[in-house]
């Protein structure tokens, strides 16, 4: 369902959406399973952080405004 809402909010698409639809998932969790615990609560899939961070440093944004486009931005 987001997809969709972004499609619809984006059109033509953005580089997010682009880097998605060309490259499909970039990290799998299990790159990951080293990192974390077993025990605990569950939390955001590893992955996620770990594309945001690629985003952040493809549209040269600051950290704050980093966190301001993970909030505001659904694509």
């Amino acid at each position: 369902m987001t997809a969709r809402v972004a499609r619809a909010a984006f059109p033509k698409g953005c580089l997010a959406m682009r880097v998605r639809d060309e490259l499909g998932v970039l990290f799998q969790d299990a790159d990951f399973a080293a990192a974390f615990p077993a025990r605990g609560g569950p939390g955001l899939a590893p992955g996620m952080p770990a594309v945001v961070s690629v985003m952040q440093f493809a549209e040269r944004l600051t950290d704050r405004q980093a966190a301001d486009a993970v909030r505001s931005r659904i694509d």
